[in-house]
């Protein structure tokens, strides 16, 4: 076993987090692959303490990958709401059901089986296979890329090819043969709680002593930081339609764009095109405007202007369309609803009445 390996796998056995959700093993000591890849595909642009409530709602509901196939998309998209980044929760299904009709309802222990599913790349394929099989392949998450990055002294950024080709080579060299599950449960530990990104423990640190970021001073340089630019701010003004029932009407978004697939509010681009838009989906006489609030993507910031209009009576046009639907209080739970339209309605003022 190589010195890297061996000094990880020691501290990992002293200090690495061993009780996490998705860490449950069968008879024969093995982690279930279906926990691993749904913790994995949760773990990405995700903190474990975030994942592990949304984790445990979700095996609770869907403990089986078939029963994952079988559900359908508004309950995968439920429960995933709130993690954002929904193509995953989306890819997930399809990948799911696609195990279903190939691979007998099983994570398949191959790794070019794997790759070929929706949303599974090689690093994600690699965590499978190495800790639901124990097979040696190695992984390159953000955390782990952070850890080579520093203990090599690579400059530039992770994500740029020939970076990313240089740190999957180290990758490779350290993972070793023996405990590869281990060991990969051992380096992102090592990522998320000692060599984090801002003041990393470089002195918990079981591999310190080779470290080059640590020996040259560069740990807050490395890894080198993307080239910082501005995000733009786009505004929308959205369309909180409740009738005299308490119901709101939501609309399911198209397959493209921000949270497509999901039930979210109407929208309108200006104060005017929210009478208009308004109008054509119901009845309504006047309009309360709520607090605004800003939204921020990865690659850009969303204003939002929440006008809620009460009492307002059903159209003609709303009945018709198949992606307009009024909704109770009640029922929202069971909808995909990205987070910041659920806080919104949950946030709603009381109905006045007569």
């Amino acid at each position: 076993m190589n010195r890297f390996a061996h000094a990880l796998l020691a501290w990992f056995d002293r200090h690495g987090r061993k009780d996490l959700p998705w860490q449950q093993t069968d008879a024969q000591g093995r982690r279930a692959a279906y926990r691993v890849w749904l913790s994995e595909v949760m773990l990405q642009q995700t903190q474990v303490t975030t994942v592990i409530p949304y984790f445990n709602r979700f095996v609770a509901a869907l403990p089986t990958l078939p029963d994952l196939a079988a559900a359908d998309e508004d309950q995968v998209l439920a429960l995933w709401s709130g993690l954002g980044y929904y193509r995953r929760a989306r890819f997930l299904h399809r990948a799911a059901q696609l195990c279903v009709e190939r691979h007998d309802g099983q994570m398949p222990a191959d790794f070019d089986a794997l790759a070929a599913l929706p949303g599974i790349g090689r690093s994600t394929a690699g965590a499978v296979l190495a800790q639901a099989y124990g097979l040696r392949f190695p992984i390159l998450d953000g955390n782990v890329k952070r850890v080579l990055t520093r203990f090599h002294g690579v400059h530039g950024h992770p994500d740029e090819n020939a970076v990313q080709k240089k740190l999957w080579q180290h990758a490779d060299l350290h993972t070793p043969a023996e405990r590869v599950a281990d060991y990969t449960q051992a380096i992102m530990d090592l990522g998320a709680t000692v060599c984090i990104r801002s003041r990393p423990l470089c002195l918990a640190c079981p591999v310190s002593e080779h470290c080059v970021a640590r020996r040259e001073g560069l740990t807050a340089q490395l890894p080198t930081p993307k080239a910082g630019k501005t995000l733009p701010t786009r505004a929308t003004v959205m369309l909180i339609l409740r009738d005299a029932k308490g119901r709101v009407l939501l609309e399911r978004r198209g397959p493209q764009g921000v949270w497509s697939g999901l039930w979210s509010l109407p929208e309108a681009t200006d104060h005017d095109d929210a009478w208009r838009v308004a109008q054509g989906l119901a009845r309504i006489d006047d309009a309360q405007a709520l607090a605004s609030f800003v939204h921020v993507f990865s690659h850009y910031r969303l204003h939002v202007e929440p006008w809620l209009f009460d009492d307002a009576r059903t159209a003609r046009a709303t009945r018709e369309s198949p992606h307009l639907r009024w909704y109770t209080e009640s029922e929202w739970p069971a909808l995909g609803l990205p987070a910041p339209v659920r806080s919104l309605l949950l946030a709603l003022p009381e109905r006045k009445t007569a």
